[in-house]
């Protein structure tokens, strides 16, 4: 049986809320790849001094090698969770600002009297996603408002740091100074994702304060609709 349609109030909601589960996948790896990290810290960890002999295998001297086989697993181990939590960081970072910017697109398109189905994304060269604007105007009358925009802010905060720490980094000259600015610039940076999942949180419950009117008028219209059916059914000749 084939399932019917949504409306289109529950399948942008829908939509908003897979950016939401996607940010939040990659928020849940992103922490257990710094946990894994952590593990293997050689400042957190003893590294048991024990050696092999690799016969066959000669140093400077002409000897067989030798090699601490836990101190290279540590080693390995560390290098291969950094790559991992560098990797899952970014996507998360990614996934953030979609979530935000497509809750904040779904928000702004309401209030301009659409009715899109679903969140729309323009692609790169890459045909991945473009985040949107972040920005949401025209929300006086909502009781978070001042929770969005002090969201937004802090969110905005991080974002300029990035871009401020980029452009100092492509300088072809760096001093001292300005070196000590883009490490200020990118600890600031490191929070965007954090800071674009939190905003996103609060964007999406926006997105349901925007849809209550067009609900509710889905709503009237379907018990208008019930209501004409059951009275068209009432005036049927009986034979």
């Amino acid at each position: 049986m084939p399932k019917p349609q949504q409306h289109w109030t529950e399948s942008l909601f829908d939509s908003v809320y897979a950016l939401h589960e996607t940010a939040r996948e990659y928020q849940l790896a992103h922490q257990l790849a710094q946990t894994q990290a952590a593990t293997v810290d050689f400042a957190r960890r003893v590294t048991h001094e024990g050696q092999i002999t690799l016969a066959g295998l000669p140093n400077g001297w002409g000897r067989d090698s030798t090699r601490t086989p836990h101190g290279q697993a540590l080693s390995g181990l560390h290098r291969l969770y950094s790559n991992l939590e560098s990797e899952t960081q970014s996507r998360y970072e990614e996934a953030a600002l979609l979530y935000a910017s497509g809750a904040a697109w779904a928000v702004r398109a309401v209030l301009r009297g659409e009715e899109p189905p679903r969140v729309v994304f323009q692609v790169d060269d890459h045909r991945d996603p473009c985040p949107h604007a972040l920005e949401i105007p025209g929300l006086d009358t909502y009781a978070e408002g001042p929770a969005l925009d002090a969201a937004y802010a802090a969110l905005v905060r991080c974002t300029q740091a990035a871009e401020y720490g980029e452009h100092l980094g492509d300088q072809d000259y760096v001093s001292d100074h300005e070196a000590g600015e883009i490490h200020r610039a990118w600890a600031v940076a490191d929070g965007t994702a954090n800071a674009a999942f939190a905003y996103g949180l609060i964007a999406q419950r926006a997105v349901s304060y925007v849809l209550i009117g067009p609900r509710r008028a889905r709503e009237t219209e379907l018990a208008l609709a019930r209501a004409a059916a059951q009275t068209a059914q009432t005036d049927q000749p009986t034979s």
